[in-house]
């Protein structure tokens, strides 16, 4: 699995919107990917997310994201969702992962 890792400040007044737009982005999404992604918050700085998505493998994921990027709705959700970032920390980190094991115990 293909793993990538973002991590950046929301407004903590602008949840909701972000949440809706990660909906709305996800959707967009599905069209061209397979994946599985969680939103996580902070519970020390409720501001700080922490967005971790796998996909099958990296290749899969260039080609999805390819014709992801081509979709003028995906631009428009982008610049909706940078202007929920907190104004002195707009930086969006970006880390990329290959998954080596997973162990579950629960469903």
């Amino acid at each position: 699995m293909f793993v990538k890792i973002y991590q950046y400040h929301i407004r903590e007044d602008k949840t909701d919107e972000y949440l809706l737009i990660q909906e709305k982005a996800s959707e967009v999404y599905s069209r061209y990917l397979d994946f599985h992604t969680m939103y996580l918050q902070s519970k020390d700085d409720g501001t700080k997310w922490i967005e971790i998505s796998r996909y099958k493998d990296e290749s899969e994921y260039q080609k999805g994201m390819n014709l992801i990027n081509e979709q003028e709705e995906i631009q428009e959700l982008f610049d909706a969702f940078q202007s929920l970032l907190v104004s002195d920390r707009k930086e969006i980190s970006e880390e990329n992962y290959i998954e080596k094991k997973e162990i579950r115990t629960f469903e």
